[in-house]
């Protein structure tokens, strides 16, 4: 039996959570030169931070199996200075087109001390932003970007920073840890 091997990698932005691209834009193959191994789930390209890998078909299944989704971390920068009625709304759950999401845990946070954005979000001086840590254990394509949105807070940033029991700890933008 092959032994379980376990990738942490730092996603930077605009790169894509598979290993080939027909149009050649930013993958995982840029980064990782390990063989044979398979993302636990997405990250959007628009997104950065923490991905699992692994060459466990087993675990990999069972960890992005909907009965068995583990609970994530996510620092999201929003457009404008979040009310406390948004983070409510958040931890109430949001109707969205494809369903009422579950409860989110949400709260402010400050800004994260993390390596700047490149190409780094839009700057309006005008327009002020704040930090929100949004936990949740389920997955819906783009859920948090379209959450903050229908609260009124637009994503301008979106860092997962945990996945159940793996953390981004300091891994810089494009760097990966085997386990």
């Amino acid at each position: 039996m092959t032994e379980t091997t376990i990738v942490l990698f730092n996603k930077p932005f605009g790169v894509l959570t598979q290993f080939t691209d027909s149009q050649a834009r930013p993958t995982l193959k840029d980064y990782i030169p390990i063989q044979q191994i398979y993302p636990i789930g997405r990250l959007d390209k628009d997104s950065e931070g923490l991905l699992v890998l692994t060459n466990n078909g087993r675990l990999q299944h069972q960890q992005a199996h909907p009965k068995h989704k583990a609970w994530k971390t996510y620092w999201v920068q929003v457009e404008g200075c979040i009310s406390d009625a948004a983070i409510q709304q958040l931890r109430a759950g949001i109707q969205l087109k494809d369903g009422l999401t579950r409860p989110a845990k949400a709260e402010t946070i400050d800004n994260p001390d993390i390596w700047p954005r490149t190409p780094p979000i839009r700057y309006r001086p005008s327009i002020p932003d704040s930090w929100v840590e949004i936990r949740l254990c389920e997955g819906k394509n783009r859920q948090i970007r379209r959450m903050t949105a229908a609260v009124g807070f637009p994503t301008l940033r979106l860092i997962r920073v945990t996945i159940g029991p793996w953390h981004l700890n300091n891994l810089q933008p494009g760097e990966w840890l085997q386990l």
